[in-house]
């Protein structure tokens, strides 16, 4: 592991790194804020995944979410959406290859040789964090935003063991009925539409729901609303009566400016979850 870069940042440290990932064959960088809290011990984990087009790096510097981290006493993991590089396999679309993970592994050519975002975001990056930083395993929670929203969804929904709380911001909730899924599934899976359906919020939802709080942020003026289908989702909870917030926020649309604007609340969340 290489340290890129490491800035003093609300009382802790907001590093990056770069290491070697077996998951994907690739070098991956990633974002990690570590409270002041983590010089004296394993302080709690919230993972932030990031959506379509963006890096380690969007969240990290326009979220603001290391002042609420730290007054939580919370670490943030920001981890890059995809496996990148010149041997890497790539589209000239925005939404597909590097840059567009979608928190899958890939079992179709030409994707399937280094996408595998899904084990490297749920084994290979929390084994590297766990030996190396001052973090407690027992204390994880999860967010995310548009495609990191749906990546933050489906690995809660699947690993309920492992994290105390969910959150997603703008997330894409039902991909498998959606330009932002049914194009990307078919690339990275296949064909067969039993293979997708593990990596959809809505069937996990109907199949499996969350042991857990959840908290689910839109906004009305969202740009992408069409694709990212709240209200399948929000069918779903209330048929299942699933615990959660789920809110349309007025006025809002799919930027940066929108997941700052509501950041202080769901880190708030989530340390009321991890510190329960």
């Amino acid at each position: 592991m290489e340290l890129k870069s490491e800035n003093a940042c609300f009382g802790g440290t907001q590093g990056v790194f770069s290491h070697a990932s077996r998951a994907t064959g690739t070098d991956m960088t990633f974002g990690l804020f570590l409270p002041a809290e983590a010089r004296d011990g394993p302080v709690p984990v919230l993972w932030y995944l990031s959506g379509l087009t963006c890096t380690h790096e969007n969240a990290m510097t326009k979220a603001g979410a290391q002042a609420w981290a730290a007054e939580q006493g919370l670490a943030l993991v920001f981890p890059d959406t995809s496996p990148r590089g010149p041997g890497v396999a790539d589209d000239e679309a925005f939404d597909l290859g590097q840059g567009a993970g979608f928190y899958v592994n890939a079992t179709e050519q030409p994707w399937s040789q280094h996408f595998r975002m899904w084990d490297y975001v749920t084994e290979d990056l929390p084994e590297l964090l766990f030996n190396t930083f001052a973090l407690d395993p027992e204390r994880q929670a999860i967010t995310g935003h548009s495609m990191g929203g749906h990546g933050a969804l489906t690995i809660a929904m699947t690993l309920p063991e492992r994290f105390c709380s969910v959150s997603a911001f703008s997330p894409i909730c039902h991909p498998t009925a959606s330009d932002w899924g049914q194009k990307q599934l078919t690339a990275y899976l296949g064909d067969d539409q039993d293979a997708w359906e593990a990596h959809d919020s809505v069937l996990l939802m109907r199949e499996r729901g969350f042991d857990g709080p959840m908290l689910i942020d839109t906004g009305t003026k969202d740009q992408f609303i069409d694709l990212l289908m709240p209200e399948t989702l929000m069918r779903e909870i209330g048929q299942r009566r699933q615990q959660s917030v789920v809110r349309l926020q007025p006025g809002y649309d799919h930027s940066y400016f929108f997941v700052s604007s509501f950041m202080e609340e769901h880190v708030a969340f989530h340390a009321e979850a991890l510190y329960a």
